[in-house]
């Protein structure tokens, strides 16, 4: 055996990650219920466990603490649990003999499991989907709006390039679930399982999706008050005064505190519901869905009511990366306008300091010079002094003309010693 390199710890799970959550082949006529449970981190876990004491109950393994879905036959039908990153989705399927719309109310795969348990699913249920796949394609689309589906809101197309039609009416009936029939004919099985997903992923999508709107809908309230204001602000700071700066940059400051946490509040939801508008688009055009006579397609009815919620989520960033571009602008406006002010204090501040700092030099001249004509005063004196004893001792000059002379030496050697001491201070 040859010798392998180490591998990533991540490299199983990166690599089974393109077979996560596989469509499986399927056969007509078939029972599908479908239901999204809107599930937080403690839900989520509790999903995970209601899932495992199901399988525990029929004897079946439960799911690892890894597994994020799990797919298990329990004969008269098949279950598919599935853990998504804001929802966790059921999926029972269930093998029909014959027609379900034989009785009047239609036969679903969620009958086959107890009611009490469907009830205690942990989470708030987000959508719900009765699907009925058959093989007979001659079956009339009056029977359909009769037994199954809203003739006013029916919405058909043929799908999978005109193997199958599908007829829906995007509806909650009385049951609380949405249905969708599904005419596949001679349909291949994993086929079949792919086109059934994507019919249910579109459902599941496009309502995870629409969280996205009660936010942007808050949103534009908060919005509009502080786009009035941060208006008022703009105008105020054009009219202010130096006293009124500070006033406005603390009103300016919680303004922009109450943008960018409104901001983080949403950003995500809004990022997540354009992600899974995304997802919804994909799915329409994997089913390759073209039209049925006089009927409107799943795609013209999405474009249609599902465009203006689209429009408002993505509005709603727009607006708030404007808003938030804005406050920032005028934050910088008003920060320029204060730090120009602050720097003309600042070189009126030098100024004044350099004006007194010459009147400084000036005064200090002034004493330099008295202090010269003082201290040869009084070496003048001592001279005298001096030259009194030493006339008594013979000295040939007399005491006034020794002081005269000894002045303008002294004063220079004075001068001259505080110019030098002078000098030295300055170097230093």
């Amino acid at each position: 055996m040859n010798p392998s390199p180490t591998p990533h710890p991540q490299r199983i799970a990166l690599h089974n990650e393109i077979h996560a959550r596989p469509p499986e082949a399927m056969a007509a006529p078939l029972a599908v219920s479908h239901v999204v449970m809107a599930c937080n981190a403690s839900q989520r876990e509790a999903s995970r466990q209601h899932v495992a004491q199901w399988l525990r109950d029929h004897h079946l393994p439960p799911p690892d603490a890894q597994s994020n879905h799990v797919r298990m036959d329990f004969g008269r039908y098949r279950l598919r649990w599935e853990l998504h990153t804001e929802f966790v989705s059921w999926t029972l399927m269930r093998n029909l003999e014959g027609s379900p719309f034989d009785n009047v109310e239609p036969v679903t795969a969620l009958q086959a499991v107890p009611q009490q348990w469907v009830a205690h699913l942990p989470g708030e249920c987000l959508a719900s989907v009765h699907l009925w796949a058959l093989s007979n394609l001659s079956f009339g689309t009056g029977s359909l709006v009769k037994q199954v589906l809203h003739e006013e809101t029916l919405v058909a197309s043929t799908v999978a390039h005109g193997h199958g039609e599908v007829y829906t009416d995007f509806a909650v009936h009385a049951d609380g679930f949405s249905r969708i029939v599904l005419l596949a004919g001679s349909m291949a099985p994993r086929r079949l399982g792919r086109l059934v997903q994507n019919l249910l992923e579109i459902e599941t999508y496009r309502m995870a999706a629409l969280l996205g709107l009660p936010a942007a809908r808050q949103a534009s309230t908060a919005l509009a008050f502080a786009e009035s204001e941060l208006a008022a602000l703009a105008e105020a700071i054009r009219s202010a005064n130096r006293d009124d700066e500070p006033q406005l940059l603390d009103r300016l400051t919680q303004l922009a505190g109450q943008v960018e946490s409104q901001y983080a509040t949403t950003h995500s939801r809004f990022s997540a519901s354009s992600a899974y508008f995304e997802l919804v688009d994909k799915r329409i055009d994997d089913i390759a869905e073209s039209r049925l006579a006089g009927m409107q397609t799943i795609r013209e009815f999405m474009d249609r009511r599902l465009s203006p919620a689209r429009s408002t989520c993505e509005w709603a960033t727009r607006r708030q990366d404007a808003l938030s571009q804005r406050v920032s602008r005028i934050s910088n406006l008003l920060r320029t306008r204060v730090e120009i002010e602050q720097q003309q204090s600042s070189q009126a501040l030098l100024q004044a300091m350099n004006h007194r700092q010459g009147l400084q030099l000036k005064m200090q001249a002034t004493v330099e010079g008295l202090s010269v004509a003082a201290i040869t005063y009084y070496i003048v004196g001592l001279v005298a002094y001096l030259a009194k004893g030493a006339e008594k001792l013979g000295w040939p000059v007399g005491p006034e003309v020794t002081s005269a002379v000894a002045i303008p030496l002294v004063a220079l050697s004075v001068w001259w010693s505080i110019r030098r001491l002078h000098t030295r201070l300055m170097k230093l």
